[in-house]
């Protein structure tokens, strides 16, 4: 077997245990150029089909030129063609007839808004999120994670420094303290926080139990 068809063995296994339905297009477009980069073929995904090259006048196309043009119309038919292939029926037959970076256009048009829509209800609840009376640090600390990991995937990863200060705004008086003298957090004012910090320490604080 070639590398050629191990890798679209590979590839096709990949993506048959999550199909394209619609609303997982974020996760699906993710993935795929995960599995594009590792193969080097995601300029075929990302890049315009290239026009056919025409000499000047009484001259002739280079063959290295012309067999350049073919390999890349052969490359985008190929991923086009295992794009396809993951995809459900109904979502296949407006496609079937582009090539790999127009099929993207085209997809990216559909769900575009759907994208859009989840990503203003994410950030509204991160920034809305506070720990609850009675909810633990730790139970708060990771529901705010859950937020930041689905901006990530939405294309709007957090910094870090951003995420500890949010997680600190909404703690309850009662424990933010704790949290920031755990966290190794400079306080240069006791409200509103203004700090220099070294957060590695964060995950592990909310794996604590009892907090």
């Amino acid at each position: 077997m070639t590398t050629s068809s191990t890798n679209n063995s590979v590839f096709r296994g990949f993506f048959e245990k999550q199909k394209l339905t619609g609303p997982n297009f974020i996760d699906w477009y993710r993935q795929l150029r995960i599995v594009l980069s590792i193969d080097d073929k995601l300029n075929y995904l990302e890049q315009p089909l290239p026009p056919a090259p025409v000499a000047p006048a009484g001259q002739h196309v280079a063959p290295e030129i012309l067999a350049a043009h073919t390999a890349w119309v052969k490359g985008s038919k190929e991923i086009a063609g295992l794009m396809l292939m993951t995809m459900e029926p109904e979502i296949q037959r407006n496609l079937e007839n582009l090539h790999a970076n127009d099929m993207l256009k085209e997809l990216k048009a559909l769900f575009a808004q759907q994208a859009e829509q989840e990503l203003l209800q994410t950030t509204r609840d991160f920034h809305a999120c506070k720990q609850e009376e009675g909810q633990s640090v730790s139970s708060y600390v990771l529901r705010m994670k859950g937020y930041i990991d689905n901006l990530e995937r939405l294309g709007h990863p957090v910094t870090l420094g951003l995420a500890v200060s949010l997680i600190l705004i909404g703690l309850r008086k009662e424990f933010d303290r704790k949290f920031i003298d755990e966290l190794g957090v400079v306080s240069s004012n006791d409200y509103p926080i203004k700090m220099n910090c070294d957060n590695s320490a964060a995950i592990i604080i909310a794996k604590e139990s009892g907090i």
